[in-house]
């Protein structure tokens, strides 16, 4: 079988009418020779970037696939190499995705998807609970459901504004949320989702003895998005 051929660039994009201060979309762009038409804007979650292991290795399945792909920075960590979201800061990493959207946007003709790892995948979801006509659907990566050993602080209250369709991708030692709690705060979202489990993994998704977990997911992403 013959391997895909993907070209991959870093990019860093300021909106030629945007005079603020506010970060550029940066990160590297995975395209493809074979596309398929459709995009995917991929993000980090509060203790990595995008050069993180798995969005990497997903970015890469992803564009093997066909798949035009953007893994990006959020403004946060533009602004900090280092440590967690300042408070306040989830408005504009929730801005930055949309500008991501919109960049790739401008190049890719078919449907765009939204994803990311656990915070950056909490705020793609806000974001597309705050505009449902933004991206066709959404890859949440290790959703926070709440913050370990704290089960009652639940991050679900936009759940039910969530109109876009859904892929859960949660490993099933995730101390942010077991599978059953997860199943059970699915069931206020309103559009059509569904969950992968990943066998024996934590937060960070790739256990050692599974090292074909983003083909799996690109599997179930373009099984329940076709």
């Amino acid at each position: 079988m013959e391997t895909a051929t993907i070209s991959c660039v870093a990019v860093s994009i300021r909106h030629v009418t945007d005079s603020s201060a506010e970060p550029a979309v940066r990160g590297f762009l995975h395209v493809p020779d074979e596309k398929n038409g459709d995009g995917l804007a991929l993000t980090h979650g509060a203790g990595a970037n995008c050069q993180s292991k798995l969005l990497t290795g997903l970015a890469d399945a992803f564009a093997e696939a066909g798949f035009s792909v953007l893994r990006c920075d959020l403004p946060f960590r533009q602004r900090r190499p280092q440590g967690p979201p300042l408070p306040g800061s989830a408005a504009a990493d929730r801005e930055g995705l949309r500008r991501a959207v919109q960049v790739l946007k401008q190049t890719t003709p078919g449907r765009i998807y939204l994803g990311g790892h656990s915070y950056g995948g909490r705020q793609a979801s806000m974001l597309a609970a705050e505009d449902s006509q933004l991206v066709a659907g959404l890859l949440l990566l290790s959703y926070p459901l709440h913050p370990p050993r704290k089960p009652l602080q639940l991050r679900t209250g936009h759940f039910p504004n969530l109109a876009t369709p859904a892929l859960f991708v949660h490993g099933s030692r995730d101390p942010f949320g077991s599978i059953e709690e997860l199943s059970t705060a699915r069931k206020l979202i309103p559009a059509r989702n569904t969950l992968l489990e990943i066998s024996g993994s934590g937060h960070e998704l790739l256990p050692r003895h599974a090292s074909d977990v983003p083909s799996q997911i690109v599997h179930a992403f373009c099984g329940f998005f076709s």
